[in-house]
């Protein structure tokens, strides 16, 4: 079986005077999940536009399993699940029979709706809703029915357009949650974003524009060790409060440890050269019954140091 991908080749979109992308090559492939970064305004909606079909190019292609959505649009995006710019349901309508219309859209048999519905509502955590008007729904709740219907007819690609904008701290949560399941099925998702806590949650890889450019695409850990100047940091967090000289004697042999940053009587941000070797070597110091280490992660802060750095640096 062939993997997923997705390849903009060119891609150019100018509205008069305004270039909105300029140029823009990217190659997706493969099961997993790539976070699209960049500043409101960067061109994120209007590649994902193009890349669906809804704009055209003014230069470049789009394909979708190496077939062009510009030239056959239809057997291109019948392996594709999109949700742009979150599309309202009608209130009157249940998520299953909001679920039934898009399959019918779809072209999909009565056999296929009756075993495919049921299984994407439990995909989003929606089974115990499914007879209740959507008019009844939290913001959140609405937004996995429109993740659900992009999900219906069970595509290898799945492009989300910022799904958690605009949601409350628990709406943002379940969607989150819903995105680290999908990749559970080999699926290509391709999702944009401005909110750097979510990419660094479920992406496996990040790509970065602005000005309709793009400034790079990689993994999460080549973008911070490449834009850190060596330097990458991680979360360390206990059940239980811990003295700061506690892990500082912990740690106190390692060459390569650069800072330790007390978050809260919990919690302690590393600051290391090195790669993951001197990030095991850490890990192993901390794992002390007595300490209680409950989380050690790659630190939030450093996505978000990388970001504005290259901002900045573009603007």
């Amino acid at each position: 079986m062939t993997a997923p991908s997705i390849v903009l080749t060119s891609l150019t979109k100018r509205f008069g005077s305004f270039t909105a992308l300029d140029r823009l090559d990217l190659k997706l492939e493969g099961g997993k999940c790539v976070g699209f970064l960049g500043p409101n305004g960067a061109g994120k909606t209007t590649a994902l536009k193009l890349l669906t079909d809804m704009i055209f190019p003014t230069e470049g292609e789009c394909f979708l399993n190496g077939i062009s959505v510009q030239r056959e649009r239809m057997r291109a995006l019948e392996a594709a699940g999109v949700l742009i710019e979150s599309p309202e349901v009608y209130p009157s309508l249940s998520p299953t029979q909001a679920l039934e219309m898009v399959a019918d859209l779809r072209g999909m048999s009565r056999t296929e709706r009756e075993e495919r519905i049921p299984a994407v509502l439990a995909e989003v955590k929606m089974s115990e809703w499914a007879h209740v008007k959507v008019g009844k729904f939290s913001k959140g709740m609405k937004q996995r029915i429109n993740i659900a219907a992009a999900l219906v007819h069970d595509p290898e690609i799945v492009v989300l357009d910022e799904p958690a904008t605009g949601l409350d701290p628990r709406g943002m949560s379940e969607v989150r949650s819903i995105v680290r399941d999908l990749k559970k099925h080999d699926r290509l998702i391709f999702m944009s974003s401005h909110i750097l806590a979510e990419v660094t949650d479920v992406c496996d890889e990040v790509a970065l524009i602005n000005h309709g450019k793009l400034l790079f695409y990689d993994t999460l850990e080549n973008v911070t060790a490449k834009f850190s100047a060596g330097h990458s940091s991680v979360d360390a967090s206990f059940a239980r409060p811990v003295p700061e000289r506690t892990v500082a004697d912990r740690l106190a042999a390692e060459s390569d440890l650069l800072k330790v940053e007390q978050l809260d009587p919990r919690r302690y941000r590393l600051q290391f050269k090195g790669g993951p070797a001197v990030q095991a070597r850490l890990l192993r110091k901390l794992s002390d019954e007595a300490l209680e280490l409950v989380s050690f992660t790659e630190s939030k802060s450093a996505l978000e140091e990388v970001y504005l750095s290259q901002i900045e640096k573009g603007d």
